[in-house]
């Protein structure tokens, strides 16, 4: 039966999905993938396809980085798991390599497994150290999908259907999604969340009973939303004078992904929290909230917990990849790369009238398609197929789906950037043009 398996060509390993996996899972593609290296993918049936997806927004330095490949490769030799019956210096040791590069007076860490994982130990702590219960989110945010961090993502209806009621006292405003939602000139001053702030304080919930306020300081999923640089400075001046702690759930943006290690670096606002992910690991399984001490000492021993959270080849792997970030300069890179895609995305906008919005931070970059003023989610569809055609792995996003991510590896040699931009104008121009 093995044998047979591993002979198996993608239709079959597709149907055995079918049979053993649960329909839960989306795939954006149908490829079959066997092996990855760098910004490629090589699928069982022999396709070599650029990933512009990275896992979404995982390989931040590419598949198989060898700095992490060889860190995992050491401590699978030595240790692999503890959990919490015993002390281990790997966990020891990517806690002090957060707090190396997260915002000054971030000091003290939790390590989990996953992204939702870190925003339900956020909830927990911010509750707990405030002694308040209501948290404030943002319409299109994504925080996950287990209850808790459901209760605050607002990006899809399905994720909520059939399954509330959900986790009370979450209340949500608009974000400062300004191309969606604002009549002001491009780049004028935007008074959106403080005029959302102020109804809901106003008429639902008074500011003193507030625990948190969780924001991602550029939205993922809602489509890749880039903030009016005072947003972020605004939202730290309103939590500082009514008590209230400040999230920043970096789960997708942080890590180098928009130039910086971080995107709240954009704005030098330090949040109380921050959730990370996905990159922290390359594709291990890891994550983390990080909070000052003084905040993370409302958690009393054995009060929260984890099995796999710290395991020991999770945390060398985010060892080695901290260390590349910071040694090979990779948040510079991003953002040098970043503005090369963006000078050629803006280019196809004189051309591509249905390319309704472009932005993005470093290689975080948005394309927003608008057809008859209505967001154009089938033209994005066809795209993002004909492109998996010419082997150029695309992700979507946006609260229509109408919205192209640009989240290649920052590793990507330019060659190769270039490339897949060009794969992307071709099956642009061919879907726009019928």
């Amino acid at each position: 039966m093995t044998e047979l398996l591993a002979a198996a060509d993608a239709a079959t390993w597709r149907d055995r999905d079918a049979e053993l996996i649960s329909p839960a899972y989306h795939r954006y593609s149908d490829l079959v993938v066997e092996s990855a290296e760098g910004a490629h993918l090589h699928t069982i049936d022999g396709r070599d396809v650029l990933d512009f997806g990275c896992g979404i927004g995982v390989t931040n330095l590419g598949h198989r980085h060898p700095a992490v490949v060889a860190a995992v490769h050491a401590q699978v030799d030595r240790l692999w798991h503890t959990s919490v019956t015993a002390y281990h210096p790997q966990m020891i040791e990517a806690a002090a390599a957060l707090v190396s590069v997260t915002p000054p007076g971030l000091d003290s860490v939790f390590l989990t497994n996953s992204g939702a994982e870190a925003v339900e130990g956020a909830m927990k702590l911010a509750r707990r150290a405030t002694g308040r219960s209501e948290i404030i989110a943002f319409v299109g945010g994504f925080h996950g999908r287990t209850y808790g961090a459901l209760s605050l993502t607002a990006s899809k209806a399905a994720y909520r259907r059939g399954v509330g009621p959900l986790l009370p006292g979450v209340h949500h405003i608009r974000y400062p999604y300004c191309f969606r939602y604002c009549t002001h000139a491009k780049g004028a001053a935007c008074d959106l969340v403080e005029r959302e702030l102020q109804l809901l304080f106003s008429t639902t919930v008074a500011p003193d009973t507030v625990a948190a306020i969780i924001v991602e300081p550029v939205q993922g999923e809602g489509g890749y939303v880039v903030p009016p640089a005072p947003f972020l400075p605004m939202l730290r001046k309103v939590c500082d004078e009514h008590g209230i702690l400040l999230v920043a759930d970096e789960v997708q943006s942080g890590f180098g992904r928009t130039g910086r290690m971080f995107a709240v670096d954009h704005t030098a606002v330090e949040p109380d929290i921050m959730c990370l992910a996905k990159a922290l690991g390359n594709g291990m399984p890891i994550a983390a909230f990080v909070a000052r001490h003084n905040i993370m000492k409302a958690f009393n021993e054995g009060e929260h917990g984890t099995t796999y959270g710290g395991n020991a080849i999770a945390c060398a792997a985010a060892v080695a990849v901290i260390a590349t970030l910071t040694n090979e300069h990779v948040p510079e890179r991003a953002d040098r790369l970043g503005r090369i895609a963006m000078e050629r995305v803006h280019e196809w906008q004189a051309t591509v009238p249905a390319l309704a919005d472009v932005r993005g931070l470093g290689m975080m970059i948005g394309l927003e398609f608008m057809q008859n003023g209505a967001p154009a989610t089938d033209l994005v569809d066809r795209i993002s197929t004909n492109a998996l055609a010419r082997d150029l792995l695309l992700l979507s996003c946006g609260i229509d789906g109408n919205v192209i991510r640009l989240i290649p590896p920052l590793t990507i040699p330019e060659t190769e950037l270039h490339a897949g931009l060009d794969i992307l104008e071709a099956a642009m121009r061919e879907e726009v043009a019928r």
